[in-house]
């Protein structure tokens, strides 16, 4: 059964910023998902947890804080052409039944912060960063058996990794089980970087130190319930040795590392018991673009969803967009889109201009008259990430205020709510473009997810706009 999934928003995120915590991963974050057709999308989370290989640090995020645990955001869709699984993205070459050549980038989960513990104290810092490569698989009755090879997008470690897995996968009722064996070769560069002593870094306590290359076995288990026709439960486990090279530098007191997540996806439409509502003939391949324009405002998205529309009196900076927007499946109820938003945050010469990038899904909802069935308003609901070329503005005062840290890459939420022009300026408007009000909000969610930066808190910006359906 193929796995193979995208999740349209960590596909440009992964392209564009990460921000995730050391290394605790070793493959738990493979979301094993069922077969589902083209098209579908999803939201979900992860809890993440695992140890580090670090002296002294006890937290997943080999960083200054107290969580135990990391929550991951999962933004899923699969397309025929992009993939995702979990934490890496990217485009199918080729894909058949049997072979695939696969473009993708993926997040290491490898870093240190000097501040974690006073034994790090002069360290430079060991920043997480993006990989990017190709994978060959080959898949049969017997299982899949996949070739990786990624090197540094980011210039961080500038070294490259190897990854040989072999996985089976059986679907026992509504549970979906996947074991996996690894081997994992890094190079000098990359295993230096996150586990080498530079002579500038020695103390009496922590000697300089040069690693070799490393070669690490990991072994686990993917798996996954079917709760309901829209509602999957994984629970993913893996263990990984470590290498001599790395286990004999003074930054590491670990020779075995484990790691594992749990959590939950929902899919639009019933694709997991083969039923998903196709789209109407008429509909297909619907999509639409949207222009909007508008102010930051004062209030948390809450409150101005409610109606407290004060502009901002921190920062009195805008915002334009265009977003493009494609059916992904047309409901009885409500219709799901996927959407991806340009906006140019205008600074107001705080700092320079900038461009903010979103992808989300949007689940949109119709008002009909009771009398005569006409279309009389829209209300829509998104959910994706956003990643901004700069921090806003509104966000580095706000954070500063409350000594709170910023990310480019935050969660985002969207509200729009708006009526057909036909409605407002009769039948000779087209009765497929609409105007109304959108809000746009950029956060982290509580400073418990390491993907966002440990960010609590965010900006929002209320727009006006004008959408067309084609």
């Amino acid at each position: 059964m193929n796995q193979d999934w995208v999740s349209l928003p960590l596909v440009v995120g992964l392209l564009c910023s990460a921000a995730m915590p050391a290394r605790a991963d070793l493959g738990v974050t493979e979301i094993p998902i069922v077969d589902a057709p083209s098209g579908t999308a999803g939201l979900g989370f992860g809890i993440r947890a695992g140890t580090s290989p670090y002296v002294g640090i006890d937290n997943v995020s080999s960083m200054e804080n107290d969580n135990d645990t990391d929550l991951v955001p999962l933004y899923l869709y699969e397309g025929k052409v992009l993939f995702s699984h979990g934490t890496s993205a990217g485009v199918h070459v080729v894909n058949t039944d049997r072979f695939g050549v696969d473009l993708l980038a993926k997040y290491r989960f490898d870093r240190l912060e000097s501040d974690a513990d006073i034994f790090f104290a002069g360290l430079d810092d060991r920043e997480q960063t993006i990989d990017g490569g190709l994978s060959f698989s080959l898949k049969g009755t017997w299982g899949k058996l996949s070739a990786t090879w990624v090197a540094d997008l980011l210039d961080n470690h500038n070294g490259s990794e190897v990854d040989l897995t072999y996985r089976v996968t059986r679907h026992p009722g509504r549970w979906s089980l996947s074991p996996f064996i690894s081997y994992v070769h890094q190079d000098q560069d990359l295993t230096n970087y996150y586990y080498g002593v530079s002579n500038q870094e020695a103390t009496l306590g922590r000697p300089a130190y040069r690693t070799d290359s490393a070669e690490f076995w990991r072994a686990g288990i993917n798996s996954s319930y079917q709760w309901s026709r829209h509602m999957l439960l994984f629970a993913n486990v893996a263990f990984e040795s470590v290498p001599d090279t790395v286990v004999d530098s003074p930054l590491v007191d670990e020779d075995h590392l484990s790691s594992a997540m749990v959590g939950l996806a929902y899919m639009f439409g019933n694709v997991l018991d083969g039923s998903a509502v196709k789209k109407r003939p008429e509909r297909k391949g619907e999509w639409s673009w949207r222009v909007n324009a508008g102010y930051t405002a004062d209030e948390t998205f809450h409150k101005v969803h409610r109606g407290y529309v004060k502009r901002s009196g921190d920062v009195h900076a805008y915002l334009g967009g265009l977003t493009l927007g494609k059916l992904l499946q047309d409901g009885r109820r409500v219709d799901y889109w996927g959407r991806f938003s340009l906006n140019r945050r205008f600074e107001n010469d705080l700092q320079d201009d900038f461009w903010e990038y979103n992808a989300y899904v949007m689940v949109m909802g119709t008002g009909y008259s009771p009398w005569t069935d006409k279309e009389l308003f829209r209300y829509g609901l998104g959910f994706g990430f956003s990643y901004a070329e700069r921090v806003p503005m509104v966000e580095q005062i706000k954070q500063a205020s409350r000594g709170e840290n910023t990310s480019h890459f935050l969660n985002y939420l969207e509200a729009q709510i708006d009526f057909p022009l036909n409605r407002l300026f009769g039948d000779a408007v087209s009765n497929k473009c609409y105007v109304g009000l959108t809000l746009v909000h950029r956060s982290g969610i509580f400073a418990n997810s390491d993907i966002l930066g440990n960010v609590s808190g965010g900006s929002d910006v209320l727009t006006a706009h004008l959408e067309c359906k084609r």
